[in-house]
């Protein structure tokens, strides 16, 4: 997944009108504004003639929307507009292109600095975490420039001569702008709220302390004991919650002795849902724990070198609903942008409607329209037959559908920690991989020169630079004997992202639209090249049916995220009608949802009631309503996978899409596919591959 840091802007800086009264305070719009404006209009229409009122009048009534008593008096006002509207096509030109310019100056070194500071608790580089890492991760350098920018009227400059658009309007016209006008649109809209850089600032440093949290939250397997006292995983085993305990289950279909594992680490999640997991279980090798009895004893089995910090005494008391703590303090704040956003007054519609640019009801009627699909029943049917068994509850990671299946995890984690030992084996091995996917030899070495690979403390991610001079960052993790084949497979995702990140910044014509329309976009370009994760290691599927295979495997992912989806954005909207709760009415809370969700989507095909496994991701307590992005990922994916099949290899097509930019979702995939985003093509796709694979199901 790309670093929660590189989507801050789209969380801090996107409204379409000005901020209320109330949040400004004492600084509220000044009662001689109107007057000043009214003279303005009609001195600067005289001035540059009536071709230019439109652009007079909406600049006035911008700049009027957010100035403030100590910006400035009626003179100083009057000064500013004289001076600085840009009444001719080169005035504005040399306007634009200076600020692209700057902006990617401010913007990349800010990111630098946040990257420089974040060394310490991202990456795997040996010693304990201090206390001041945490302080110096938490801290945005960046937190008061738009501040700043508004009291120097840098901001003031882009609002008099660049057009603030809604939603609507973005939707509804774009498709008719030209590259200019949408970059115009992208400039505007970094000056659309003016939020205090404390609140900023405050955003910042609860999302470090929820980051650092889940960073943390490994489970030493080898340390759990069955009813009988049994170890079932093996020794130095040490899994992150969620993304490894979730991987764990889809390796074990292809173990003998899989199923009681998966069926141990389901209650593990279980636990860690309800907080029934012992607190000293967490990150601590020197405690076993029987899940039979939730007791923790001391352990006689020593498989660590050093014991993580805090050190925990085996204590039998529960986590203290930790996990909701740390999801309360970010929703409480990104809850103090709300005032400073009319136009999008909570979070929800802030991430739907101005980051996604994908209205949320939109949405989520895709995701019914996945969940309540007639397929399912008869896919799931299918796995039941594949296993030989009914489906149980952590069968919504079923992974026999894809290749892997094939290859014991033993197996896969041989080739890969042979293959790549260190992080710099496996960025000298970039240029064959992307040989590999289609991209020509010149490409691969372009990208390759543009990635650097690191091994991350927690799952692994994807941060993106700013500055086109500056590289794409791949962080996985990578054991002191190797990368195992979870680590290469969040890797190939990773680079994945790496991809667009080089693309659509070093490659694109107007800084200001570099990346993509929203997250979801490039987590589907990751899950393009994370699909042919064993194809790059010279394990390709040459069955037949394999691309039918992946296809229900892709449905069948869809379908369980989708849920995950729709417990997260149920969640975001409990917090906004219960914002004085408390840690344990929050967990009360979640547990209700996913069950709820469970009971209405899963239980009528598991046979499985009241389950709470779709509460566990760790991207609700870090990654600020998140997760809808994985299945919109997943329909834009095959969108792009059924296309690139067409066109043969996926390098350039790769290339071609990310170069779009970040313009309107739709416009994009229309671009890049023919199609808006959708669920048909991934249902379509599903039901002919069941009709290969199973035509009596």
């Amino acid at each position: 997944m790309p670093h929660l840091r590189v989507l801050l802007p789209f969380l801090l800086g996107f409204a379409m009108i000005s901020p209320p009264l109330k949040a400004q305070g004492q600084n509220a719009r000044p009662d001689w504004i109107a007057g000043a404006v009214s003279a303005l209009e009609k001195e600067l229409v005289d001035k540059y003639g009536p071709t230019q009122r439109v652009r007079v009048e909406r600049g006035l009534k911008q700049v009027a929307g957010f100035w403030r008593a100590d910006d400035g008096d009626r003179n100083a006002f009057e000064e500013f507009v004289r001076t600085n509207f840009a009444g001719d096509q080169k005035a504005l030109d040399t306007v634009f292109s200076r600020y692209e310019t700057l902006f990617e100056q401010l913007d990349g070194h800010m990111l630098e600095i946040q990257i420089a500071f974040r060394l310490q608790v991202d990456l795997d580089r040996g010693g304990p975490i201090m206390p001041y890492d945490e302080i110096f991760a938490a801290y945005d350098p960046s937190a008061h420039t738009k501040e700043d920018f508004f009291k120097n009227k840098l901001a003031f400059v882009v609002l008099l001569n660049f057009p603030l658009t809604t939603l609507e309007e973005r939707l509804a016209r774009g498709e008719q702008w030209s590259r200019r006008e949408w970059a115009e649109a992208r400039l505007a809209q970094r000056f659309s709220r003016r939020v205090p850089p404390e609140v900023n600032l405050a955003i910042a440093e609860a999302g470090a302390q929820a980051e650092q949290y889940i960073a943390q939250y490994n489970i030493w397997m080898n340390h759990l004991l069955d009813e009988k006292g049994q170890r079932l995983f093996p020794a130095k085993m040490r899994l992150l919650s969620h993304w490894n305990l979730r991987d764990q289950i889809k390796a074990d279909y292809t173990e003998k002795d899989g199923l009681p594992r998966q069926r141990m680490i389901a209650r593990v999640m279980e636990h860690i849902v309800r907080q029934t997991i012992p607190q000293a279980v967490v990150n601590n090798p020197t405690v076993d724990w029987n899940l039979s009895w939730n007791s923790v004893s001391r352990s006689e089995v020593k498989d660590y070198s050093e014991v993580p910090r805090p050190a925990r005494q085996a204590s039998n008391e529960r986590e203290p609903d930790t996990r909701y703590a740390m999801l309360l303090g970010t929703f409480r704040a990104l809850r103090q942008i709300d005032p400073y956003s009319p136009a999008a007054p909570t979070h929800m519609a802030r991430i739907f409607d101005e980051e996604r640019e994908l209205p949320e009801e939109r949405v989520q009627a895709m995701f019914e329209q996945i969940l309540t699909s007639p397929l399912i029943p008869r896919v799931a049917k299918l796995i039941e037959q594949r296993l030989g068994r009914p489906l149980e509850p952590f069968d919504i990671w079923y992974a026999g559908f894809k290749p892997r299946g094939k290859y014991s995890e033993a197996e896969l984690d041989e080739i890969t920690r042979k293959r790549y030992p260190t992080p710099e084996a496996y960025e000298k091995d970039m240029p064959r991989m992307f040989r590999d996917l289609g991209f020509s030899a010149e490409r691969a070495d372009y990208l390759a020169s543009n990635i650097v690979v690191q091994p991350a403390r927690g799952s692994g991610h994807a941060w993106g630079a700013q500055l086109r001079t500056a590289p794409a960052r791949l962080r996985t993790r990578v054991g002191a004997d190797g990368m195992d084949y979870k680590g290469y497979n969040i890797a190939v995702h990773e680079m994945g992202h790496n991809v667009e990140q080089t693309f659509s910044l070093k490659n694109i014509d107007h800084w200001l639209l570099n990346g993509v329309p929203n997250t979801a976009f490039t987590e589907a370009l990751a899950f393009v090249f994370q699909a042919r994760d064993l194809e790059l290691i010279g394990l390709k599927d040459t069955d037949e049916s394999a691309e039918a295979l992946k296809i229900l495997n892709d449905f069948w992912a869809t379908y369980e995220i989708a849920g995950v989806a729709l417990v997260d954005m149920a969640v975001w909207h409990w917090m906004y009608d219960q914002p004085d709760a408390t840690p344990e009415q929050l967990r009360e809370a979640v547990i209700e949802i996913a069950t709820d969700v469970w009971n209405r989507h899963y239980a009528p095909v598991f046979r499985h009631k009241d389950v709470v496994l779709l509460g566990i991701y760790s991207h609700m307590i870090e990654r600020y309503l998140y997760l809808p992005d994985y299945p919109i990922g997943h329909l834009i994916a095959h969108q792009l996978e059924e296309h690139m099949a067409k066109a043969g290899k996926i390098g350039p097509e790769v290339e071609r899409v990310s170069k779009q930019g970040r313009i309107a979702p739709d416009l994009w995939m229309k671009g890049a596919t023919g199609a808006p985003v959708g669920a048909e093509a991934l249902i379509e796709a599903a039901t002919r591959a069941l009709a290969r694979i199973a035509p009596s199901n």
